[in-house]
């Protein structure tokens, strides 16, 4: 990107700079970096550039490298594969995930279990918030995914215990929420990949078998029907359903807690969300899903050679390359998001082609589906949350799964503040 094209009017409204899940460490620079071989991108067309290259990289991220040498069937799951299969198989499954088919399919879902859910909290005088936003975002997931003939709170469990555990960094060596520092030695690391295995196992056995079974004898418009159709196997329908599990219920989860944390502690971006269409309530959280992306790093390698150009700046990448791309570095990239990048403005100008998220739902050929499902399910559960008068027990606590920059927010304490009453919804707030 040229200095031409680098937005320069400063933030209308800025709602301030602290983002709420920086982790210890972060630097937004160099924009380009070679570390041990790894080549480390933080400038936004750069990323967004190896992102789009379908042609030329590979998925390297989310333990692809390794999970693909155990792999067997005719089906490569969608997260990792690449070229015509994966092109094919994310035309085949679009349907799931338009936002026509979301607000009609799963709106009134959405919309019951935010009540329902809001309701207990204004009855219990509280709740940990993570534990709500958790059950919440599995019951929305499970009927798009098609896991419907099981305990939903069982589920939300075993699911809870799976991503617990350690993955596999792309050089190979184990890394989680502080997990190369917490398990001693080999033999804890052995205890630690067998939880994940337990977890996996369970969730073959009590949700994904039920619901293959039921659509083996009634198919439904939903992703495990789909699948079937297709010719997949039980195996590889288990993996396509941890996938989908994570995307759509496991970072859904986080975003709607990290959202209610800035909306709770700013008053005026929390009454101008509050008055706002469906609309503007949107850009507000793509705003915020900007500053505080769930994944904070994708990776690639790249099957050919490559020139990443940024401006005047060029860099010539050899074949075999892998290259860490910093979403969150990228998101705030003041060459192109302009001097105040690190502050929350919905109104702010971004170069043409940029998303108001940004990359934080990635970019080119994997890009994540369900985009707009996390949208509408966080606006119609805060809607309902942000009208109570809630206040913090106490501050939530941040903790990091370190190969992907994920944050998990967890003590998420909410407490009914005393003597006031629950705000009833403007119209122009409940317009769809």
């Amino acid at each position: 990107m040229s200095d031409d094209a680098r937005p320069e009017i400063r933030c209308p409204v800025p709602h301030g700079d602290r983002r709420r899940t920086a982790p210890p460490g972060e630097s937004a620079t160099p924009r380009v970096e070679v570390v041990d071989g790894v080549w480390h991108v933080r400038s936004l067309p750069m990323v967004r550039q190896v992102l789009r290259e379908a042609d030329a990289t590979v998925q390297a991220g989310f333990s692809a490298e390794t999970a693909s040498r155990g792999l067997t069937g005719d089906h490569v799951p969608v997260l990792y594969a690449d070229g015509p299969e994966h092109r094919r198989q994310r035309s085949a499954t679009a349907r799931f995930f338009t936002p026509a088919t979301v607000s009609r399919r799963y709106r009134d879902l959405m919309e019951e279990r935010a009540d329902e859910l809001v309701e207990r909290i204004r009855q219990d005088g509280g709740a940990e918030l993570s534990a709500i936003t958790l059950r919440y975002s599995v019951e929305v997931a499970a009927q798009v995914v098609g896991l419907t003939n099981s305990d939903i709170d069982g589920m939300s469990r075993r699911l809870e215990r799976f991503f617990s555990g350690p993955v596999m960094h792309p050089t190979g060596s184990s890394a989680s929420a502080g997990a190369p520092r917490r398990l001693a030695g080999r033999a804890g690391a052995v205890v630690g990949s067998l939880r994940p295995m337990w977890a996996m196992n369970a969730f073959r056995l009590r949700d994904v078998r039920p619901a293959i079974r039921a659509r083996r004898e009634q198919p439904r418009e939903d992703v495990v029907s789909h699948l079937l159709a297709e010719g997949y196997t039980d195996r590889e329908i288990l993996v396509e359903c941890v996938t989908y599990a994570a995307a759509g219920m496991a970072t859904t989860r986080e975003f709607i807690s990290v959202a209610a944390w800035h909306l709770f502690e700013d008053d005026r971006l929390r009454e101008e969300y509050l008055e706002a269409d469906e609309p503007a309530r949107h850009a507000v959280l793509h705003e915020i899903l900007r500053l505080e992306p769930v994944v904070g790093h994708l990776y690639r390698r790249t099957t050919q050679d490559l020139v990443l150009e940024d401006g005047d700046e060029r860099h010539e990448v050899p074949a075999g390359t892998l290259l860490d791309l910093y979403v969150r570095q990228a998101n705030a990239d003041e060459h192109a998001l302009g001097e105040d990048a690190r502050q929350l403005c919905p109104e702010r100008a971004r170069p043409r082609g940029v998303r108001p998220e940004v990359l934080s739902f990635g970019d080119g050929a994997h890009r994540c589906p369900g985009g707009f499902i996390a949208i509408q399910e966080t606006d119609i559960f805060l809607q309902r949350l942000l009208r109570l008068p809630l206040e913090f027990a106490r501050p939530p606590k941040v903790s990091w799964l370190e190969l992907i920059a994920a944050y998990e927010v967890r003590d998420v304490a909410l407490r009914v503040r005393a003597g006031q009453g629950w705000r009833t919804p403007s119209p122009a707030s409940t317009a769809r």
